[in-house]
């Protein structure tokens, strides 16, 4: 590597952590508040779950073309394009709660849903470039960058929550730093290179051959259980609080911000852990740890058991959609393809698991609903080993 690819690649490396941290600003700007959300626009738990749900829908009707759209413009176009339309959504969504709308909330929460997926799958498959061109584990550092982005996000919802600062108003400051950073941030990306294709064709005519790919289909299946876990606490944490708990809305966020907490810091220790002990010893690890602290912080009696539990649940889902993009790109050849094929089947859990929760918390209570993914937390333990190291020539 060159001087100048070397300068080239650690300016890559600290835009991809900005945009990474961004993401998960805005994401939990959103998540933080949600109980605001119920009250404001007086919805049970089934009625928010359906409003997720329109997240989950824009996201997933963007996720599978996500791969073919960087093939066309780029990774930096793609984040511009999905930055800015996460933005104006957020915007949307301001105006929408200033005005009591249902409807508008829900058609901008469709729109903030393809804005982020488009987001996610780009600076995932840059941050698998960049680990590739660094030859060293960064993937879980990028995804603490999020979960740092989250947990400074998670600590303003509360604060600006205790000092009764509207909803509204927050989404619409987010909006304009999403605007400036992302038209900003990804020129320092690396170019996006394109393996050349027999024919002549082109890059994303290799997406339907990663979706007969059984090892990819395999991992996709292990994030799919993993991100369920990570979801389920980045949507439900702070309502399950308030409900489970009795505790005040501001608390509940202060759950939510040690559950990203949690998750932030191991993802920052995730690279040295996994090229100590293995990603596929550690992941399953994740999967234990994570079974474990949702049922402490289901069944505890106390805050302070429940928080313990809600720190444990977080050290489980941290490093297992990391460890899954970095899976997905062993072939530098069809990690893009690959990248965006297992971010699609993971994304199914993290952004429509959580609203099919709410609607199971309209007859168990929120509390208790969360149980359900335990379920998949033990498939994704099961299947771990799909994992494993991917040996390339």
């Amino acid at each position: 590597m060159t001087i100048t690819q070397s300068i080239n690649v650690r300016a890559a490396t600290v835009a991809t952590f900005l945009i990474f941290g961004m993401n998960g600003l805005v994401f939990a700007s959103w998540a933080a508040r949600i109980p605001a959300v119920t009250e404001t626009l007086h919805l049970t738990s089934g009625q928010m779950g359906t409003l997720l749900l329109c997240i989950a829908v824009g996201s997933l009707l963007a996720l599978p073309s996500a791969g073919r759209v960087v093939g066309r413009i780029g990774t930096a176009n793609t984040v511009r394009l999905g930055g800015i339309l996460a933005a104006a959504a957020g915007a949307g969504v301001a105006f929408s709660l200033m005005a009591g709308s249902v409807p508008g909330t829900a058609v901008s929460l469709f729109f903030f849903g393809v804005g982020i997926g488009l987001w996610d799958v780009a600076q995932n498959i840059e941050g698998a470039d960049v680990e590739h061109r660094l030859r060293r584990t960064i993937m879980p550092q990028f995804h603490a960058a999020f979960s740092g982005g989250a947990f400074v996000g998670a600590l303003i919802g509360a604060g600006l929550s205790n000092l009764g600062v509207g909803l509204p108003e927050h989404l619409l400051v987010i909006a304009g730093i999403v605007v400036v950073l992302a038209l900003t941030a990804p020129r320092y990306f690396l170019p996006h290179e394109t393996p050349d294709m027999p024919d002549g064709g082109e890059a994303p005519s290799k997406g339907p051959s990663a979706w007969r790919d059984s090892r990819t289909l395999l991992i996709g299946v292990v994030v799919l259980g993993a991100t369920l876990t990570e979801g389920a606490g980045n949507d439900w944490i702070a309502k399950a609080a308030v409900d489970g708990l009795a505790t005040s809305e501001s608390t509940g966020a202060l759950f939510f911000a040690l559950f990203v907490l949690a998750m932030t810091v191991m993802r920052f220790l995730g690279g040295m852990v996994i090229d100590k002990f293995g990603r596929v010893a550690v992941l399953r690890a994740s999967m234990a740890a994570a079974a474990l602290g949702l049922a402490l912080f289901v069944f505890a009696g106390n805050l302070v058991l429940a928080g313990i539990g809600a720190a444990l649940w977080g050290v489980g889902a941290a490093l297992a959609f990391p460890m899954g993009m970095s899976a997905a790109a062993d072939d530098p050849q069809h990690a893009a393809a690959r990248v965006s094929v297992v971010s699609t089947i993971g994304y199914v859990a993290f952004l429509a698991g959580p609203p099919l929760l709410g609607y199971l918390g309209d007859h168990t209570g929120i509390h208790l609903a969360l149980l359900a993914i335990g379920a998949p937390i033990l498939l994704a333990l099961w299947l771990s080993g799909a994992a494993k190291p991917l040996t390339t020539k």
